[in-house]
């Protein structure tokens, strides 16, 4: 699971000339999925995310997190955060795990974020083709992927 964590003062995501999600301040967190991801490490994910501590300080140093701060989030389904580029130009997409696969782990992190921040995560339609508006705050943006976890 990979996800790039933007923080924003707000974002939106329009489908159809609808707004589906939109935040203030907060993180806007593109997740891609694959289909070696587990509920494992989507409980990872959001556990890092929501502790994320990248929100200035009284001093402007980055120790807040969401919750410090009152931030919200919109979480966004990307499947091209698995593109495959070395050959050629144009991408494959074949690690990206396929929607029967990837929809319940998507619905699943939305579930993980709503229980950490006690708060509504909003969010995009998962497969629909998304128009994303975000005003990035620093700018400040990670990236994180499951692989990268210590096993304990």
């Amino acid at each position: 699971m990979r996800a790039i964590l933007q923080r924003v003062t707000q974002a939106s995501c329009t489908v159809d000339g609808k707004i589906t999600g939109q935040i203030d301040s907060g993180f806007l967190v593109l997740l891609g999925i694959e289909d070696a991801d587990t509920e494992e490490d989507a409980q990872w994910l959001a556990q890092k995310i929501v502790n994320m501590r990248i929100f200035g300080d009284e001093n402007g140093l980055m120790n807040r997190s969401l919750a410090d701060v009152r931030g919200r989030i919109l979480l966004i389904s990307q499947f091209t955060l698995f593109a495959q580029t070395k050959k050629g130009n144009r991408p494959s997409f074949i690690r990206a795990a396929r929607p029967d696969k990837a929809i319940p782990l998507y619905e699943h992190m939305i579930t993980l974020l709503n229980q950490l921040t006690g708060q509504p995560t909003a969010t995009g339609i998962f497969g629909a083709d998304m128009k994303i508006s975000l005003l990035n705050d620093g700018p400040v943006t990670i990236i994180m992927d499951t692989k990268d976890k210590e096993n304990h």
